[in-house]
C-alpha cells in the first residue's frame, strides 16, 4: 500500500510537470501564429472537443434542453454545442496568444460600448464591482478592461496543478489587473473596494450550497451561485457594472458594459444578484452558443423541483435553506475578525 501511494504520488509530481511543460512550450509557440491560423485552429479543436467529450457533450445538451426546452430542434442543440465549445476553445487559445496584445493595439482585436456612459455613472471616485459571467471571450474582457482604464482586483480558480496557476496569473495581470488568492479573497476585494478601487467576478460560478452562496433564477430554472458581488455591493454600496464581451467577425470581439444595477433600498442579496443576472440572460437568449453550456451550471435542483432539470442534477434541500437567509451574514462575521486580527497587528506593531 505505501509503495502504491509513492508510485502515485511520483507518477502526480511527472504529469503535473510535463503539463507545464507543455503549457510553457504553447505559450512560445501560439504568439508565433497569425490572428487568422489561431482563431481557425481553435475553431478546429473546438469541433473536434464538441465530437468527441461524449460527458461535456452530454452536459451541455441536457442544459440546453432544460433551459430552451423545445425552443431549439436536436440538429440545432447539436450546433449550438459545438459552436459554444468552438468559442470556448478560442478564449483559451486567446489567452495564450495575447501577449501579442498590448494597451496600443488592442483595439484592432476589441472594441468597446457604453464605456463613456460606465465613466459616468461611477464617477467621481471610478470605484466600481464588474459582474461578468462565462460568455464570449471572458478572458480578453479582463484584459480590455484595464487597457480601457478599468483595471481590477480578480480572482481565479486555481488548478489541480499548482505549477500552472502562475503561468496563468502572469497572462491574466499582463494589462495591469492584480490577481488575489483565492483564501480569503472576499475580504481582500472589500479593501480594495473601500480603497475606491475596482473588483471583477464572475456571477454565474456554481458553487456548494455550504459556501456563500444564494439562489437566482437562471433560465426559469434556481441556480445556486457566488453571494459574493452581492455581499461586496451590500457592504460597501460600489455600483455594479454588468459587462460581457460577445464574438464579431473574423476573431474580433466586443466588450458591452451595461448600466449599472438598479436596486431599491434596502436589496437583499438574493436581489441584488438576481438583479446582475437578469442583465445577462437576454444577451445568453438571443445568442446562446458563447455561454459555457459544457460547465454544470444547475449542479443541484430543488428537492421538489416542478420542471426538468439536467440530467446530472442532484436534488438538494438547501435551497430552502439558502432562500430563507435574505443575506448572508457569515461573511459579516469573517469580515469581523479579518478587522479585529488586523487591529491586533497595528497594535503589536506599535509595541515594538
Amino acid at each position: 500500500m505505501v509503495k502504491l501511494r509513492a508510485v502515485k504520488a511520483l507518477w502526480k509530481n511527472i504529469r503535473y510537470r510535463l503539463e507545464w511543460l507543455a503549457l510553457t512550450v504553447a505559450l512560445k509557440l501560439v504568439p508565433l501564429l497569425s490572428r487568422r491560423a489561431c482563431y481557425q485552429i481553435a475553431g478546429f479543436a473546438g469541433a473536434v472537443a464538441a465530437k468527441f467529450d461524449r460527458r461535456g457533450r452530454a452536459v451541455t445538451l441536457s442544459n440546453l434542453e432544460a433551459a430552451f426546452g423545445d425552443t431549439f430542434s436536436p440538429a440545432q442543440r447539436d450546433r449550438i454545442a459545438r459552436e459554444s465549445y468552438q468559442h470556448f476553445a478560442r478564449t483559451m487559445l486567446d489567452l495564450f496568444w495575447s501577449p501579442r496584445l498590448t494597451a496600443a493595439n488592442y483595439s484592432d482585436y476589441i472594441e468597446a460600448e457604453g464605456i463613456e456612459r460606465t465613466r459616468a455613472e461611477i464617477a467621481p471616485s471610478n470605484s466600481c464591482i464588474v459582474g461578468t459571467f462565462h460568455y464570449g471571450n471572458f478572458e480578453w474582457l479582463g484584459l480590455a478592461s484595464a487597457w480601457l482604464g478599468f483595471p481590477c482586483a480578480i480572482t481565479t480558480q486555481e488548478f489541480k496543478n499548482p505549477l500552472l496557476d502562475e503561468l496563468f496569473m502572469k497572462l491574466r495581470q499582463q494589462s495591469g489587473h492584480t490577481v488575489v488568492e483565492r483564501e480569503g479573497a472576499i475580504i481582500r476585494l472589500y479593501k480594495a473596494l473601500r480603497k475606491k478601487g475596482r473588483v471583477a467576478l464572475l456571477v454565474d460560478t456554481t458553487l456548494p450550497p455550504r459556501q456563500p452562496t444564494v439562489v437566482i433564477d437562471c433560465f426559469g430554472l434556481k441556480k445556486i451561485v457566488t453571494v459574493a458581488h452581492a455581499w461586496l455591493q451590500d457592504r460597501t454600496g460600489a455600483p455594479i457594472i454588468p459587462v460581457h464581451c460577445e464574438p464579431l467577425a473574423d476573431g474580433r470581439y466586443r466588450i458591452v458594459t451595461h448600466p449599472k444595477v438598479q436596486l431599491p433600498a434596502g436589496a437583499t442579496h438574493q436581489e441584488i444578484a438576481q438583479a446582475c443576472w437578469d442583465a445577462f440572460e437576454s444577451v445568453a437568449r438571443k445568442n446562446p452558443a458563447p455561454w459555457l453550456w459544457m460547465y454544470k451550471h444547475w449542479r443541484y435542483k430543488p428537492a421538489d423541483a416542478a420542471r426538468p432539470y439536467p440530467s446530472y442534477s442532484q436534488p438538494s434541500w438547501a435551497f430552502e435553506q439558502i432562500a430563507a437567509r435574505p443575506n448572508y451574514s457569515k461573511l459579516d462575521r469573517r469580515l469581523a475578525r479579518a478587522k479585529a486580527s488586523a487591529a491586533a497587528e497595528t497594535r503589536a506593531s506599535a509595541s515594538r
